[in-house]
């Protein structure tokens, strides 16, 4: 998949394109995407996505806006899997903001992107004060030459798969029901480092992963699986949260200790999936109860396994 920022490059073809903020890349999303992807298979046209970075909510309101599923690494990664061909990111600042309906549909739909075929959620608005909708665009479609049509919001038992629908199960502690929301479990990526060598310590040695999250959707321990690594994928107990009990953290650490592996993994990519939630981050009164407590978790999750 190829990527762009903003739209100083008009598109080398015709496109068959889809908009929005992709947050998760949810069953409501795939659905479209698969959708995008058939569409443009037919016509022999890249299948192109424009986003927005950062999204539009954070720049709005960034002490209202919610957590986000995935970073933009994460998203891209998952827009890839799901046949995306284009990836335009938008830059989403005061300037763009203002742009009127008319003008987005003109400058950057036909001017840069050179929209073919446009594939758009059932409740999609555009431009400045969210003035354009479908009838705008498909009118506009008729004018200008290109077709739009609308996607159907996908339910699951009566239950719309959104964004919030995600990380309401998330925050809960639904992981399953998230899994099933998202067509996949829940997962984060991000980079072994060095860290404090508490595990170590406490006698279970962790991988220290550093995560883009600044506000994770989900925290507390959990039963994971790993890629990244030889032999994956590898399973293990994670604790994902502001390490209450010893040195407390500003930012959220991930921390995975892995089951029967000891390989110096330093610089390492790897993806977590979370799996099943095993109870809440808590404070100890003392390092003993925390080594107690890890012993615990482990063995849980190792049940889990059933290994």
């Amino acid at each position: 998949m190829l990527v762009y920022r903003g739209f100083s490059q008009t598109a080398h073809s015709a496109t068959v394109l889809t908009i929005g903020n992709f947050d998760g890349v949810h069953l409501g999303h795939r659905a479209l995407l698969a959708r995008l992807a058939r569409t443009a298979a037919k016509a022999g046209l890249p299948a192109t996505v424009l986003t927005f970075e950062p999204h539009p909510r954070e720049f709005f309101t960034p002490e209202l806006a919610p957590p986000r599923l995935s970073t933009l690494r994460e998203k891209l990664e998952l827009l890839a899997d799901d046949g995306v061909d284009l990836t335009y990111i938008c830059h989403f600042n005061a300037r763009f903001a203002a742009i009127g309906a008319e003008e987005f549909i003109e400058r950057v739909l036909v001017g840069a992107l050179r929209v073919r075929h446009l594939i758009v959620g059932d409740d999609f608005r555009f431009g400045a004060r969210r003035a354009g909708d479908f009838t705008l665009l498909r009118a506009a479609g008729a004018r200008l030459g290109f077709r739009v049509e609308a996607m159907d919001s996908v339910t699951l038992d009566g239950e719309r798969a959104s964004s919030s629908a995600v990380r309401d199960a998330l925050h809960a502690g639904r992981l399953e029901h998230a899994a099933r929301l998202l067509g996949r479990p829940y997962s984060i990526d991000g980079r072994v480092v060095h860290g404090e060598k508490v595990g170590r310590q406490l006698g279970f040695h962790t991988a220290n992963i550093r995560i883009k999250h600044e506000r994770p959707p989900l925290q507390g321990v959990f039963a994971v699986e790993v890629k990244g690594l030889p032999g994956e994928p590898r399973h293990g107990v994670a604790n994902l949260g502001y390490r209450p009990t010893g040195n407390h953290v500003q930012r959220p650490l991930l921390e995975v200790h892995l089951f029967d592996f000891s390989a110096d993994i330093y610089g390492a990519h790897l993806n977590v999936r979370f799996l099943h939630k095993l109870r809440d981050e808590m404070k100890f009164p003392d390092f003993n109860a925390l080594k107690a407590q890890i012993a615990s978790d482990v063995s849980v999750a190792r049940a889990y396994f059933q290994l």
